[in-house]
């Protein structure tokens, strides 16, 4: 299926189906992931996902799964953790998936008291090669680069399929971009960045809040003067590398200022 891309382990492509777009209130109801080896062995899975809340028609309008469709499923917490098993020791793709698919997974982890592993791991994003490049959306682009119309559109197992080949194509027209997943990952990596989703940023060798009502202040301030709102980090949906940066920090306070007696 990859006749650019260099795998030195296995590649999980990762589409979800969701309620919405809140991953703090909204919850996934299909999950898709094409687990792609070096060898060039695949190994598709895909799984319905009771939510627990009604899915919105609007939700349904775009995916068309209903509640009735999900009324048998399991919930997140009963396939997490064949979840985690399955995209264990794998890097990472997905069409928007810094932006979405990541940040709705973290907080369903979150919610059952489990993290998703980061540590180690490249990540591609072909929408950000997309943008790069060309700007447009899933069904443009594997028009644009695959040449034909995308027509299972929001169906999980589908769209990672699609991702996968519009990757692959994408490599075949730009001979410049990286041939490895590593190199991928970081050329479309902001550099100042301390984590994977950018919530730090590092500015004259200090890091600092890239996001939210402390953007631009200094981490190690903020974790001293307001110890509450790290704390309200590590109980959200923030991703495991965000948190382990955050714990590090109030870590550092403690060690300097001493427990409270």
């Amino acid at each position: 299926m990859l006749k650019n891309l260099v795998l030195s382990r296995p590649l999980a492509v990762i589409d979800l189906e969701t309620t919405g777009t809140d991953a703090q209130t909204d919850r996934i109801v299909e999950i898709g992931v094409l687990k792609i080896f070096p060898d060039g062995q695949k190994d598709v899975r895909c799984r319905r996902i009771n939510p627990g809340i009604p899915i919105p028609e609007s939700a349904t309008a775009i995916h068309g799964i209903t509640d009735s469709d999900v009324a048998g499923e399991p919930r997140f917490e009963v396939v997490a953790l064949r979840l985690l098993k399955f995209l264990d020791g794998c890097d990472l793709c997905g069409f928007n998936l810094k932006r979405f698919d990541l940040r709705m997974l973290a907080a369903e982890f979150n919610r059952i008291g489990r993290d998703l592993p980061m540590d180690a791991r490249s990540i591609i994003d072909p929408l950000e090669i997309y943008h790069d490049r060309e700007r447009r959306d899933l069904s443009a682009a594997s028009r644009f680069y695959c040449g034909r119309d995308h027509d299972g559109a929001h169906s999980a197992s589908a769209d990672v399929q699609a991702t996968a080949e519009i990757l692959d194509a994408m490599l075949e027209r730009y001979p410049d971009l990286p041939r490895s997943v590593e190199e991928l990952h970081d050329l479309y990596r902001d550099q100042r960045s301390v984590d994977l989703d950018g919530k730090f940023i590092r500015v004259d060798s200090r890091i600092v809040f890239n996001f939210g009502k402390y953007r631009g202040r200094r981490l190690d301030e903020v974790a001293r003067e307001s110890p509450d709102y790290m704390h309200w980090m590590l109980a959200g949906s923030f991703l495991d590398d965000t948190k382990e940066i955050v714990r590090g920090a109030l870590e550092q306070t403690v060690d300097q200022l001493g427990p409270a007696v």
